[in-house]
């Protein structure tokens, strides 16, 4: 069997729909692998990566994923003398630390990953014979007169090596510029200018190496650190090395690099780490397992905090970091929610850090981590000590920043508007709310429902539009508006309390959980919420303390007739079934496709999870963030129509 080829035997064999989607990726990543290796290529990095792993979620073993792309017919072939395959690869911290952990080095050499076209030098006895391209990971085109042209190729080595020097054909960000910016990028240009027939342009790439493999295998080196100071020292450029002590260096070295690359002049698109000692039996496979690429990201920057805002939701004060603008996935970002005054502390995040910013798939953007660094100018995040509305010392949870005094007005005036919101009373607006509570009108839930089409006339007409006994159509529209909403799910009822982080969708969880009434939900303790699927301590007492704090209007509002919850076990022809939304929808808001779920007894998730029934979508077949997930879930994928057909049962 050739070296490159993959191993079938007791290959698992996907069933399904799965095997249509992988029929179409092994078509598009052969496809763009294609147009890669032959110097034109047609999509980002991070949208290749993005088809890799789906097939290699949806079929690890797939010859696809260990076949190197393959160059045009225009040059001789050669074997290669070193192996040329692909590398294991990490896209995040996460995915790192996973490796990381099944390969536990003394230290981590690492290397910058450079984003060129790969190039073989072959030697004998110090003599450069021939230069050859990636080719197909075994074999490629002989480039060698072209590869002269170019600037950092050795023709004669100091000492009599004979085997192979890997590196990285380059063109850099000053070459392009000045030459070559009709080419989408550094790397296409490179890759066509090496290739052409007459050589013609080759004098404007350069060559990086960072590798060398001795074919008796007793080179002039004994490990990866002097491998690199003899290419070094034989006249070669050569790629920096860096040397951690653990993997959270590493992931700071990267963070930092992220940061500083644009400064170097030509593309890096990563970093390489391997351990120090060379494993040639590990070389030679063709996904090497000890060493890894660890990819930088579209989705991913590094940037300073310049101060840090606090948002006042309610009781809640939420810090928010304002930081140097950046781009992710293409838009441009410079602020992002720091959640809690926890999230502050265990990150060390303070105002003049550096700080990595992600925003991947389809997730608002976040702070990860603090880049460390020495000379930083930083000063302390200065918290807020008491609440603007009332003046009360706030109280910090670490997990929550909050005005404790439940007689704040401003708590007030946002719980009543987080009711109409979540009832969904919709002629019911912020002003108005905003003057009937300033007004004395409406301070309660209650209120509400004791308004009549008089009580609301004044907000709506003058006093000489009244004394002449005109009707106001506004006044009428509120009071049917708000009386509309006098049956209401038990979901609704409770998350319209505004208890902090309770939302319909956690109440749908404790319904679930078995708490389907809101006797239930009232009488529940927090243990016994914490044991329901999705729950922990800290959100279990958040919801108890809450209902123990809402618990006498909650009941009275029941118990005066202004409202009907809506409880017990979910009937309807969508009961016992879970639906997720994304994308748009043409025939209805999400909202009203979320509330036609809850209408026919089934449940609404925010993110494609385990167990979910249904994700809806108009475009069944995109490589979203959510479609691949339901596809590795098993979760079925429908259109909006036949989402409307479920309905219908």
């Amino acid at each position: 069997m050739d070296l490159f080829d993959s191993e079938s035997a007791g290959r698992e064999k996907p069933e399904g729909r799965a095997v249509e989607r992988i029929r179409e990726l092994e078509t598009l990543i052969t496809r763009y692998q294609d147009s890669y290796y032959n110097g034109e290529g047609e999509i980002s990095d991070a949208e290749f990566d993005r088809l890799w792993d789906e097939l290699k979620s949806l079929d690890s073993a797939n010859p696809v994923l260990h076949r190197i792309g393959a160059d045009s017919g225009n040059f001789q072939k050669a074997p290669h003398i070193m192996p040329m395959g692909s590398q294991e690869k990490a896209a995040s911290p996460e995915e790192f630390l996973e490796w990381a952990e099944k390969h536990e080095y003394p230290e981590y050499l690492v290397e910058y990953k450079l984003d060129g076209a790969s190039l073989e030098l072959q030697y004998a006895d110090g003599k450069l014979l021939r230069a050859v391209t990636r080719g197909d990971g075994s074999a490629g085109d002989v480039i060698t007169e072209n590869a002269l042209k170019m600037q950092g190729i050795v023709p004669s080595l100091k000492v009599p090596f004979t085997g192979g020097i890997r590196g990285e054909v380059i063109m850099t960000h000053a070459v392009h510029r000045s030459f070559f910016s009709d080419k989408a990028n550094c790397r296409n240009a490179a890759n066509g200018l090496m290739r052409r027939k007459d050589g013609e342009g080759c004098e404007n790439l350069s060559l990086i190496v960072y590798d060398a493999w001795a074919s008796d295998g007793n080179g002039p080196f004994k490990d990866e650190e002097e491998k690199v100071a003899f290419l070094r020292d034989s006249g070669f450029s050569t790629v920096p090395l860096f040397i951690c002590k653990s993997a959270r260096e590493v992931i700071d070295l990267r963070a930092r690099i992220m940061e500083t690359r644009g400064s170097l002049g030509y593309d890096i698109d990563g970093l390489v780490i391997k351990e120090r000692a060379i494993h040639r039996e590990d070389a030679q496979r063709s996904r090497p397992d000890r060493q890894i690429a660890f990819k930088f990201s579209l989705e991913e920057a590094v940037s300073v905090v310049r101060r840090v805002e606090w948002n006042e939701s309610g009781a809640t004060y939420t810090p928010v970091a304002v930081f140097d603008p950046v781009d992710l996935n293409g838009t441009s970002v410079k602020r992002a929610s720091l959640v809690n005054p926890n999230l502050i502390r265990s990150l060390g995040i303070q105002i003049g850090s550096h700080v990595v910013v992600v925003k991947r798939g389809e997730i608002i953007p976040k702070i990860i981590s603090v880049v460390p660094g020495e000379g930083d100018a930083l000063e302390p995040v200065v918290f807020p000590e008491t609440c603007a509305s009332c003046g009360t010392a706030l109280a910090d949870e670490g997990t929550r920043l909050f005005c404790p005094n439940k007689d704040c007005e401003k708590r007030i005036l946002h719980r009543l508007l987080k009711w109409v919101s979540v009832v969904d009373i919709r002629d019911l607006g912020e002003t108005l709310v905003t003057e009937l509570f300033r007004t004395k009108k409406v301070r309660s839930i209650l209120d509400f429902y004791r308004l009549t089409v008089q009580d609301l006339t004044p907000y709506f007409l003058n006093s000489e539009s009244m004394e002449k006994e005109k009707k106001s159509l506004g006044a009428e529209k509120v009071f049917a508006s708000v009386q509309s909403r006098r049956k209401i799910p038990l979901a609704k009822f409770i998350a319209g309390f505004d208890i902090e982080g309770v939302g319909e969708t956690v109440v749908e969880l404790l319904i679930e959980g078995g708490f389907n009434t809101l006797e239930k939900m009232l009488d529940a303790q927090k243990d016994d919420i914490a044991a329901v699927y999705r729950f922990a301590e800290t959100s279990a007492q958040s919801f108890a303390d809450g209902i123990a704090e809402n618990r006498a209007e909650m009941e009275l509002l029941v118990s005066s007739g202004a409202v009907t919850v809506v409880q017990g076990e979910s009937t309807g022809t969508l009961s016992g079934k879970s639906f997720c939304f994304t994308g748009e929808l043409a025939t209805l808001k999400r909202a009203e496709a979320q509330e036609l779920v809850r209408q026919n007894g089934g449940t609404v998730k925010s993110s494609v999870v385990k167990g979910l029934s249904f994700l809806v979508t108009n475009d069944t077949e995109s490589d979203s963030a959510k479609n691949r997930k339901a596809r590795e879930l098993g979760t079925r994928i429908i259109s909006e129509a036949e989402f409307r057909a479920l309905v219908k049962g």
